[in-house]
């Protein structure tokens, strides 16, 4: 038997032991192939794998780097040395100090051979690499200095200087519900008015109980036009506090601008559950395409109490008018 099927065989031998999880026997038997066949990196390509499986990343990186040595000698497969790249990239990834050799090392397998996985790899580690750089960078104390900076700024009518500020702020600590609603303030006063919803959805989505998220929301919201969706802001406000003087103000200037467009009494009124009630009942239906088409079917059904009351309710919600 030459050496090459000597060398095989050790190879089953050490897959075998592996799938058994018998690692320092698989190890014992790839070594011994390597000896026999020096010149094959999957020998050592399949050390590295044992040595990642018993938590030896440390080792496991160094020995699938040495793979790779041994196969460009060799003239390997390019799949097998991206292979053993990615394999040297995953033992890094197992420690924070060690993200960046992670990253150079997927890079480096997908300049041998670009698979789907490998491009996910490296993204999930460049994922973890900006969470780790925002995780040092966090700061409470300095936050606090730069939404205070922010504040001034805000008074002097500095707007974008101010959003620079708060802006580091959020950097600084990205959990503060205030900060994204001193920015949303900046941004409504530039007329930035999506820019200023996103930093109010946020707010909230951090503290659903601060009341200035909801108010700064529904300012915008009216800014925009859109004083039905701006109404529901500015009473989620009251609903924290009855008393807020901006959600009141906020509260009667949407009611006014829904009042003054017939539409939009109609949607809003479409909203109320009695409404929706009267107008999904088939028998008032025909009541009222009746009293539309003739003026004295009118006054038979308004004399019936119920259909009165009911006739009033679409008046006064603006479904219904009499001329």
């Amino acid at each position: 038997m030459s050496n090459s099927e000597e060398a095989l065989k050790e190879k089953e031998l050490g897959n075998a032991a592996y799938k058994k999880r018998n690692f320092e026997e698989a190890l014992a038997h790839y070594r011994k192939g390597l000896e026999l066949d020096p010149t094959d990196m999957r020998f050592i390509l399949n050390e590295a794998a044992v040595l990642y499986e018993q938590k030896n990343y440390e080792e496991c990186a160094k020995t699938a780097l040495k793979a790779v040595e041994v196969g460009r000698a060799n003239r390997a497969d390019y799949k097998l040395i991206a292979k053993a790249f990615s394999r040297a990239a995953l033992a890094y990834r197992q420690d924070e100090k060690t993200y960046d050799l992670a990253k150079k090392y997927y890079e480096s397998s997908l300049a041998e051979h670009r698979t789907p996985e490998t491009k996910a790899k490296l993204s999930e580690v460049e994922k973890l690499i900006k969470e780790k750089i925002e995780r040092e960078y966090r700061d409470p104390e300095k936050a606090e200095q730069e939404r205070a900076r922010g504040n001034e700024l805000f008074k002097e009518g500095r707007y974008p200087e101010a959003i620079k500020a708060y802006t580091e702020s959020i950097k600084r600590n990205p959990d503060e519900a205030k900060t994204y609603s001193n920015r949303a303030a900046c941004y409504n006063k530039l007329t930035e008015y999506d820019l200023g919803l996103r930093d109010c959805n946020k707010c909230i989505e951090l503290d659903s109980q601060f009341v200035k998220g909801h108010v700064r929301k529904g300012m915008l919201l009216k800014a925009k036009g859109q004083f039905e969706k701006a109404l529901e802001c500015f009473q989620r406000a009251l609903e924290l506090d009855e008393h807020n003087a901006e959600a009141l103000n906020g509260y009667k200037e949407a009611m006014m601008a829904i009042d003054s467009d017939p539409a939009a009494v109609q949607r809003r009124a479409l909203n109320d559950p009695e409404v929706q009630d009267i107008m999904s009942d088939p028998g008032m239906r025909e009541i009222l395409n009746q009293m539309r088409d003739d003026p004295r079917a009118a006054k038979v059904h308004l004399d019936n109490p119920d259909v009165a009351r009911k006739v009033q309710k679409l008046v006064q919600s603006g479904i219904l008018a009499f001329r």
